[in-house]
């Protein structure tokens, strides 16, 4: 069995994320990553040290769906933080290194991966059992999102439409799973959706164009939107 449809489109968005964060990177000077992120009380060094960890770690769910042995993203969340946090401290040309080549060798082991193995059931970092058909997705959502949070240029307005719609659609899955807080319908003005968050409290319609629904509910600002009521707070997402 091959790849289907679905992650061939994925592949092709995880490849358009690496290019814009690799260009974005390239025309930040060395000074510049020591400048603060879009994430709080990470610099873009702790930032960047993440996406190539992240990569590093998802080569592992590869190896796993190859052998059909189990490799865990990471030895425990310690050594994730410990790992992010010697990396930013590499001198910046390896830091930018790293960053390339574990890109490079993410997608060289997808690009090898037998075709049944993609059907071969491997775990997420949150503890979610998914087929390894999952992975080039886990990718292009990581390598995309904080290709913004690098603050060198890119934005979700830069996003495929179709991307921004899987995103409101995985991110809203996630808040709804955990069965309390907000209940949000979103409607987007520019096709789509509609998208709901399942809750306990009651609903808020939110309207906006999708970047600017993608960017509320991944945690990244509230500009662009209408809302039917006081917008709630939605919390961490992942």
């Amino acid at each position: 069995m091959t790849p289907d449809a679905r992650t061939h489109t994925v592949r092709a968005w995880m490849r358009e994320g690496t290019v814009t964060l690799l260009d974005d990177l390239a025309r930040l000077d060395d000074g510049a990553l020591d400048a603060s992120s879009a994430l709080p009380g990470w610099t873009r060094r702790h930032l960047l040290a993440h996406v190539a960890s992240n990569a590093e770690a998802l080569r592992r769910l590869v190896a796993w769906a190859r052998t059909n042995v189990p490799n865990a993203m990471y030895a425990s969340p310690a050594a994730r933080g410990a790992d992010i946090e010697t990396g930013s401290r590499l001198p910046a040309a390896e830091l930018r290194a790293w960053v390339i080549s574990s890109a490079r060798q993410l997608a060289a082991d997808l690009e090898e991966l037998p075709g049944p193995a993609w059907q071969h059931q491997v775990v997420t970092a949150q503890g979610r059992t998914v087929p390894a058909s999952e992975i080039p997705w886990l990718r292009a959502r990581e390598i995309s999102i904080h290709a913004i949070d690098l603050l060198a240029g890119s934005d979700f307005d830069d996003l495929p439409a179709g991307m921004c719609e899987a995103l409101l659609l995985d991110v809203t899955t996630h808040r709804s799973a955990r069965h309390g807080g907000p209940s949000v319908l979103l409607l987007s003005t520019d096709g789509g959706g509609p998208w709901k968050i399942t809750g306990t409290e009651p609903e808020v319609t939110v309207s906006a164009g999708r970047a600017h629904l993608t960017r509320w509910v991944t945690g990244r600002g509230a500009d662009g939107l209408t809302a039917e009521g006081p917008l709630p707070e939605l919390g961490r997402w992942l």
